[in-house]
């Protein structure tokens, strides 16, 4: 596993295995090749756990979309894994927590989509309010619906976001371009765009919203957040459009509240239990609803929000391999650095231990070696020590007394 470069020690690019799954975009494997990275295996489709186990092993950085889920049986596998990429704005398909125990930064691309997703929030706001999903299913079955019945045109109406980050900021803009009315809910204080108004709570803006659009992370606290109970509260006759995680929404309570005719329509591109494959069948309480868009969770899935992504995602790993820096880790302490051209680098993860630093920089001043740079990060859980040495030596008894230090959890050499 270690090649040796003039009497020094470091993993080779051509050595460095790299597994792409789930067709992601050709813009990731071109970035690899052009980095120097041959050594990269590229799969159009998912692996069930125990393909995956077995295929893991074997690889130092994996890059995954949503059918993959890297769990805590797989990751304990994967011996020689420094790096994850999720292409994707999520990454709860990551055990997080093990990831960051075993070493491994897990980066996604929290930006390259939002443009895409905020688009089909808007039209499909427009399409349900314009009764076009009704409309459209009568005239595949060979009637004429042509009337104005409750067909609304989107200007003036109340468009109600839940969660104001990245995506829910760019509906907010779109949606008042098109001359609506935005309110806003987030647990957390943010800056309104042009008119947009912030509720003081989520009873407030489900009551006051003709439509209602979900885009929070999947957490404790957004699991269910809509039930029954939230879709009583919502005005007769809104709509509800769901494109973030598919544990946002009872799915019975808004069957329910369609049978009814309480809610009018609803759009839904995420599920709760969601085929691991196009192969497999779909199943879903809402397929009997014609006022009811339903999506394959491609909220995400135009070419160039693929394409960003792909770049944005494999960037993040090269700059991790090559560098060890880690901005833009989700699970992991951030630290930012520079190429490093003359000087041998040392990057140590840790046990958050009291003493640790002492004992890495013993590593090389019983050795004489002048340390020239040191950057340490921590968290309640790990530490994260880069080391640049001003002399190139032989790093081979270096990085082996580096690893038998009590805690280490994983420790390589750049050059």
């Amino acid at each position: 596993m270690v090649k040796t470069i003039n009497n020094r020690y470091s993993l080779s690019k051509e050595k460095i295995r790299v597994l792409l799954l789930e067709g992601i975009h050709e813009n990731a494997l071109n970035f690899f090749k052009d980095s120097d990275y041959t050594n990269v295996e590229y799969l159009k489709s998912s692996l069930d756990k125990e393909q995956l186990i077995k295929k893991i092993k074997d690889v130092h950085m994996v890059g995954i979309r949503s059918r993959t889920f890297l769990t805590k049986e797989v990751l304990d596998q994967a011996n020689l894994l420094m790096a994850i990429g999720c292409f994707s704005i999520g990454t709860n398909q990551v055990d997080l927590e093990a990831a960051k125990m075993n070493g491994i930064p897990v980066f996604n691309a929290p930006f390259s989509n939002t443009r895409s997703v905020a688009e089909l929030v808007i039209s499909e706001c427009i399409f349900l309010m314009r009764k076009i999903p009704e409309k459209n299913f009568a005239a595949h079955e060979g009637k004429w619906l042509k009337d104005a019945l409750s067909s609304f045109e989107v200007r003036g109406k109340n468009i109600g976001i839940v969660g104001y980050g990245h995506i829910g900021s760019q509906v907010s803009i779109l949606a008042e371009g098109m001359g609506m009315n935005v309110f806003y809910y987030d647990i957390e204080k943010k800056l309104s765009l042009g008119n947009s108004k912030s509720c003081s709570s989520l009873e407030e803006l489900l009551s006051s919203s003709d439509a209602v659009t979900l885009h929070v992370p999947d957490t404790p606290v957004t699991r269910n957040m809509i039930t029954a109970k939230e879709l009583a509260l919502m005005k007769r006759g809104s709509y509800l459009i769901n494109a973030s995680r598919g544990s946002v929404v009872d799915i019975g309570a808004l069957a329910d509240a369609l049978e009814s005719g309480h809610i009018a329509g609803a759009a839904v591109d995420v599920f709760p239990k969601e085929p691991a494959s196009n192969k497999e069948p779909f199943i879903s309480p809402l397929q009997k609803f014609p006022n009811v868009i339903l999506t394959p969770h491609i909220g995400g899935s135009t070419v160039e929000a693929q394409s960003s992504i792909a770049l944005e995602v494999s960037e993040k790993l090269v700059k991790y391999s090559d560098v060890g820096s880690t901005i833009g880790a989700t699970n992991f302490v951030e630290i930012s650095l520079a190429p490093n051209f003359n000087k041998q680098r040392y990057l140590h993860i840790h046990e958050n231990k009291p003493g640790m630093l002492n004992k890495i920089s013993q590593a090389f001043v019983s050795r004489k070696l002048n340390i020239a740079s040191q950057y340490l990060q921590t968290d309640p859980y790990i530490g994260y020590v880069i080391t640049d040495i001003d002399s190139k030596t032989d790093s081979k008894e270096i990085l082996k007394e580096l690893k038998l230090i009590p805690g280490t959890i994983k420790a390589r050499v750049l050059f």
